[in-house]
C-alpha cells in the first residue's frame, strides 16, 4: 500500500505541483490505520510562494488534503499559528511524513525545523489559562449532572471530550490534539488513562450515564485545585468597546 501511495503522490506532483521541491505524505493511510474514507494528507513544499494555501480535491479513489508552503510560510504556521494553539498538526505531518520522491538536503532541513518545534513543546499555561479551563470543564460537567434531554447530554459530552483532553495535556506542559486524534495522543501518553477516558465517554454516549465522565474530569482537575465556579472572574481586554 505504501508504494501505491507514493506512486499516487508522484503523479499528483506532476499534475498539480510542478516545481515543488518535496512532498511530505502523512496521515492515517501512511500509519496503516486508514479506512475507505481516509484521505491523503500532503505538505507540499516549494522554494518560494506568493502565499501559503490549502486545497482539497480527489485523485482516483482518494480524497486529498494538501497544505502548500515554502520554508518561510511553514515556519510562520509552526510558530505563530500551531504553537500558540497547543496542537502541532502541521509540524507532526512534516515530522512523520514520507518524503516524495525521496529525502534530500531541502527536505531534511524542513524536517529538522518541524522536529525542533515539536521538541520545544507548547507555550506553558499560566494561571489564567488553567482557571479558564477549570471553569469551562466545571460548567460542562454540571450540565451533565442534570441534563434536560439526551440530546443536551450528548452535546455537553461532546464539548467536554475536547476541552477535558486539552486540559489534561496543556496543564502538564504537553502538546495537545483535536477531534479524532485525541484518543491516539492519549494512548501514546498514558495507555491506562486513555482506556479510562475513552470508555467513560463511550458509556456516556451509549447509555447516558455521566458518572464515569464526571469522575475523569474530577481526576484531571485535581492537580489544579479541582472544580472552579464560585469566585471566578474573567476580564475582557480594555480595548473591547465601541462608541
Amino acid at each position: 500500500m505504501r508504494n501505491k501511495l507514493i506512486v499516487a503522490v508522484e503523479e499528483i506532483c506532476v499534475e498539480k505541483y510542478t516545481g515543488a521541491e518535496i512532498i511530505f505524505l502523512a496521515g492515517s493511510l501512511v500509519r496503516g490505520e486508514g479506512t475507505a474514507s481516509s484521505d491523503l494528507d500532503l505538505v507540499v513544499m516549494f522554494r518560494s510562494l506568493p502565499r501559503a494555501y490549502r486545497e482539497s480535491f480527489r485523485f482516483r479513489q482518494w480524497p486529498v488534503e494538501a497544505f502548500v508552503h515554502d520554508p518561510e510560510t511553514l515556519k510562520y504556521f509552526f510558530l505563530e499559528r500551531d504553537k500558540p494553539s497547543g496542537v502541532p498538526s502541521l509540524a507532526t505531518m512534516v515530522s512523520e511524513g514520507i518524503e516524495v520522491p525521496g529525502a534530500n538536503e531541502f527536505s531534511r532541513s524542513v524536517k529538522q525545523l518541524a522536529e525542533s518545534v515539536l521538541s520545544d513543546g507548547p507555550p506553558p499555561w499560566n494561571q489564567d489559562d488553567i482557571d479558564r479551563s477549570r471553569y469551562m470543564i466545571t460548567s460542562l460537567a454540571d450540565d451533565l449532572k442534570e441534563p434536560r434531554s439526551a440530546a443536551e447530554s450528548a452535546a455537553s459530552g461532546a464539548a467536554l471530550f475536547e476541552v477535558l483532553a486539552m486540559h489534561y495535556f496543556r496543564s502538564r506542559g504537553l502538546w495537545s490534539a483535536k477531534n479524532k486524534m485525541i484518543p491516539r495522543k492519549l494512548s501514546e501518553t498514558d495507555p491506562d488513562f486513555s482506556e479510562r477516558f475513552v470508555s467513560s465517554f463511550a458509556d456516556l454516549f451509549q447509555t447516558g450515564n455521566a458518572q464515569k465522565v464526571i469522575k475523569i474530569a474530577e481526576d484531571v482537575l485535581a492537580p489544579d485545585e479541582g472544580w472552579l465556579f464560585e469566585g471566578y472572574t474573567s476580564f475582557a481586554p480594555r480595548e473591547w468597546r465601541s462608541a
